[in-house]
């Protein structure tokens, strides 16, 4: 009787032990659905953050549009600015160019003026030793022609008058022609009798020069009226 018991309650204690086990392990489980329940993550919460998340996203892309926006909008006023200062040194250029060629067209008239106008006063101051010489062949017409005086001084009367023609110096022809206030120089008028002779120059009392179609001396005349 007594091994009965001992035997019975030994079967007692393995069920109880076996019911033990059984309870925890259930609360193992329940644990470990807790633990996972806990991990899983919230779709509402991810419904959220995915919307922030494309809501910083659609921040960030409008923000990137507005400065891209900007430098473009600087470019444009830079390529501007550039544009205008290119057109304003290209006219400035241009001026310049007009400038020079101008400079340059000037420079070779007056350059030109000075080498045909070179040595004005030298051939001037020969003019009077002309005029002696005219003076002097006037005075010797009824000397000889073989006479070695005339000879001579008929010589360097045409050396000079040999000179003058290649400086380019010529007489104003005058005698007998219209008045012109442009090559004559009127000293006195005088009568006279034919009608063709009024306005027109009678007499010449000292020969005009032009050096290059630039009057150097103006002719002294007589006008008939």
């Amino acid at each position: 009787m007594a091994n009965f018991l001992i035997s019975l309650r030994g079967n007692l204690n393995d069920v109880n032990m076996a019911d033990d086990k059984m309870k925890n392990k259930a609360e193992n489980k329940k644990t470990e659905k807790n633990k996972a329940t806990a991990h899983k993550p919230d779709d509402n919460n991810m419904d959220v953050k995915e919307q922030k998340a494309n809501n910083t996203d659609g921040k960030e892309d409008v923000e990137a549009e507005e400065n891209n926006q900007a430098v473009e909008g600087a470019e444009e006023d830079k390529v501007g600015a550039l544009e205008e200062k290119i057109e304003q040194l290209s006219d400035k250029h241009l001026r310049l160019q007009a400038e020079f060629d101008n400079f340059k067209r000037r420079t070779l008239r007056e350059k030109t003026e000075l080498l045909k106008s070179a040595g004005e006063a030298v051939l001037i101051s020969i003019l009077p030793v002309i005029d002696d010489f005219e003076r002097a062949i006037q005075s010797l017409k009824d000397v000889p022609e073989d006479d070695a005086g005339k000879k001579g001084t008929l010589l360097i009367y045409s050396k000079f008058r040999e000179f003058l023609k290649q400086n380019n110096v010529k007489e104003i022809e005058a005698l007998n022609l219209d008045f012109d206030v442009d090559y004559h120089e009127a000293i006195t008028k005088i009568p006279v009798s034919d009608e063709k002779l009024k306005g027109k120059v009678v007499d010449v009392v000292q020969k005009g020069y032009l050096l290059n179609d630039k009057v150097i001396r103006y002719a002294k005349v007589v006008v008939g009226e």
